[in-house]
C-alpha cells in the first residue's frame, strides 16, 4: 500500500524488534557498548528504560554483535516460581528432563554452562521484564547462577531488563547480596528532539526512503506528542504514512500528526 506510494523497500516503523532497525543514539550507543562488555567478562547487567525505549531490540543487537561464541536464552516472562525459573533455565540450556529438586537442577545447569564453555560457547542469560518478578527468591536464583565458575572467570552472563520499577525493586535491602555482584545497571532514556528526527530519517532510509519526509513541524509535534519514546514515535509515523498516502500528500506535516493524535492518544 503505502510501501509503494514512498518507495519503501519495507515497513519503516515496524514494532518487531530488529536489529537493523536499531537507531543508535547517544544512550542507545553507550547502553550497547557497555552491555558488550560486561557480556563479555560475563557479569550480571541490569537494563532499565520506559515502555518502548528500545530495551529489546538493544538485546538483538548485542546478540548479532557479539556472534556465535555466545549463546543466549531468552526468558520473556519471568512471572515464576524459584524452581519453576530454574526448570525453564534448564531447558534453554538444552537440559533434556529438568530434575525435579532444586540441587537436581543446578547440578544440570551447572553441568550445561561447563559443557557449554568448554565448547567455546558463553551462556547469556536475559531475563525480560524484570519488573513482574513477583517472588523475591527469583533473584536470589539468580545471583546464585553467578557461583557457576572456573578459577579465572564465569561460566555464564545475565542480563536483566526492565522497567523502572525494577531498580525500585532491587533498590531494596533484600536485595543487597544482587546488587554486590551487578557490573552494570544501565538506565535507557528516551530520544531527544534532534535523535527524533535522526531517528525518523535513518529507519526511513534503512526502509530505503529518502530522508525528510517528515517536514521539521511535523517531528516537533511527533516528540511533544511520544515524549520521545520510540515505539510512540513508530506508531505515530506509520498512521501519519497511512493519512499522507491516503490524501497523496508529498510529505508529512503538523497537520497530518495532529490529524491523527487523538485516535492514538485513545
Amino acid at each position: 500500500m503505502y510501501k509503494d506510494y514512498f518507495g519503501f523497500r519495507e515497513k519503516p516503523f515496524s514494532k518487531t524488534p530488529d536489529p537493523r532497525f536499531l537507531f543508535l543514539s547517544r544512550g542507545h550507543a553507550e547502553a550497547l557498548a557497555r552491555l558488550e562488555f560486561v557480556v563479555e567478562e560475563r557479569e550480571i547487567a541490569i537494563l532499565t528504560g520506559e515502555i518502548g525505549c528500545g530495551k529489546t531490540t538493544l538485546s538483538r543487537a548485542l546478540m548479532d554483535r557479539l556472534g556465535s561464541s555466545y549463546r543466549f536464552c531468552f526468558i520473556v516472562n519471568p512471572r515464576l516460581s524459584p524452581l519453576d525459573f530454574l526448570r525453564t533455565t534448564a531447558r534453554l540450556l538444552d537440559v533434556a528432563a529438568p530434575a525435579e529438586s532444586k540441587d537436581g537442577l543446578l547440578e544440570q545447569i551447572n553441568t550445561a554452562v561447563y559443557q557449554s564453555n568448554k565448547n567455546g560457547i558463553c551462556p547469556v542469560l536475559v531475563i525480560d521484564e524484570g519488573q513482574v518478578v513477583d517472588n523475591a527468591e527469583v533473584f536470589d536464583e539468580i545471583r546464585l547462577l553467578t557461583n557457576f565458575q572456573l578459577d579465572h572467570q564465569n561460566l555464564l552472563a545475565i542480563l536483566i531488563m526492565g522497567q523502572p520499577e525494577l531498580r525500585s525493586m532491587l533498590a531494596s535491602s533484600r536485595f543487597e547480596p544482587l546488587r554486590q555482584r551487578i557490573a552494570l545497571n544501565y538506565h535507557l532514556e528516551a530520544l531527544s528532539l534532534e535523535e527524533t528526527m535522526e531517528y525518523l530519517d535513518f529507519r526511513l532510509e534503512m526502509a530505503g526512503g529518502s530522508p525528510g519526509l517528515f517536514t521539521p513541524d511535523a517531528v516537533q509535534r511527533i516528540f511533544e506528542l511520544t515524549g520521545g519514546v520510540p515505539r510512540k514515535i513508530n506508531s505515530m509515523a506509520t498512521n501519519a504514512l497511512l493519512v499522507a498516502y491516503g490524501s497523496d500528500a508529498a510529505l508529512i506535516d503538523s497537520v497530518i500528526v495532529n490529524e491523527i493524535k487523538d485516535e492514538l492518544m485513545m
